[in-house]
């Protein structure tokens, strides 16, 4: 006797995969996620009808235990793993895992050795090839060892940033879970964020404004992450915003509604819409020769997004070509 349709299809429903029970070569019941992927009249009907991939056919009708990947249900590149449990009477469990997310962070984390790889090896092979020259036998003049030195010692600095935001934002990660609990004040980050960049900022003729409210209460948060947070959006308003001499860098930490918000501007020449989604990727650059020449390692954004989400904040990135950048981060009150 076969097992109800209505039992069957209650009993795969707990499950938010898709789910299959099937007779012989007869689905009997398909919970609402199957129904969704395959059809919402596969039910009494052949398996066949409701899938067409030779492999997963294969192992659902043998209805022995089986667990394989494939792709190509639902859409040609969705990835799943298919388990078959034997049940009673010549019935399967038939289930539908999709791995989309597991093969996404698996990309990201190749990507990512990738990427770092590539940003020390640039710089590993310039201060290599110089050090050879200096090292090889023969008289160098007093002019280029100076400018060979300058050289490796600039390209040792970048790599001890790359290492040092790697580092951080590693850091950052692992304490995700953990919720902050000091109370900080803002005002003195924005003062402090500005002194720090006081040195950046005299290169470019830059000037920073500061407009802070005197009675903005406490936001709950971890200080040294967010004077961090700070810093990275400061020097990137000064790199990146102060094309010319006369420009400003507004820095803000003021009350909006039940939330603080902290706000860097520059007047800059902008970023293109197209750009906007991926700039808190790692190793994202807009212009990879200008991020380079300014010192930026690629990891700023990515390290302000992971400490704003750690803050159960929100960080908005406003800009457009001639119209400069907003950087805005809304943090709970203590």
């Amino acid at each position: 006797m076969s097992l109800p349709t209505d039992l069957a299809r209650a009993l795969i429903n707990v499950l938010d995969e898709p789910a299959l029970i099937v007779e012989g070569s007869r689905t009997i019941a398909a919970n609402e996620a199957a129904l969704r992927l395959l059809g919402q009249r596969i039910e009494g009907t052949d398996v066949r009808l409701a899938i067409r991939h030779p492999e997963a056919l294969a192992t659902i009708l043998s209805a022995k235990a089986a667990d394989i990947e494939l792709v190509g249900i639902g859409s040609p590149d969705r990835p799943w793993k298919l388990s078959v449990r034997p049940l009673q009477r010549g019935m399967s469990l038939v289930r539908l895992v999709d791995q989309s997310a597991g093969r996404a962070a698996e990309r990201m984390r190749v990507d990512f050795v990738a990427n770092a790889s590539h940003e020390l090896r640039t710089p590993l092979a310039t201060i290599a090839g110089y050090a050879e020259t200096l090292a090889d036998e023969g008289e160098v003049g007093e002019e280029t060892r100076r400018r060979f030195g300058a050289t490796i010692l600039g390209e040792a600095k970048r790599m001890l940033r790359i290492v040092e935001d790697l580092m951080s934002l590693s850091r950052i990660e692992a304490e995700r879970f953990m919720a902050p609990r000091g109370a900080v004040d803002l005002r003195e980050i924005a003062r402090l964020a500005a002194d720090h960049a006081g040195p950046l900022a005299d290169a470019p003729a830059c000037t920073i404004e500061l407009r802070i409210e005197e009675t903005l209460p406490p936001v709950t948060g971890d200080f040294a992450q967010l004077l961090q947070t700070a810093d990275n959006l400061v020097a990137n308003a000064i790199r990146y915003g102060c094309p010319r001499e006369g420009m400003i860098v507004a820095i803000e930490a003021i009350r909006e509604g039940d939330r603080a918000l902290f706000a860097v501007r520059d007047q800059g020449d902008g970023i293109a819409p197209e750009h906007l989604p991926r700039l808190t990727e790692r190793f994202y650059r807009v212009d990879d020769a200008r991020s380079r020449d300014s010192g930026g390692t690629g990891l700023g954004l990515a390290i302000v997004k992971h400490i704003v989400e750690r803050h159960c904040g929100t960080l908005d990135i406003r800009s457009a070509p001639g119209r400069g950048t907003l950087v805005e981060i809304r943090l709970p009150f203590a």
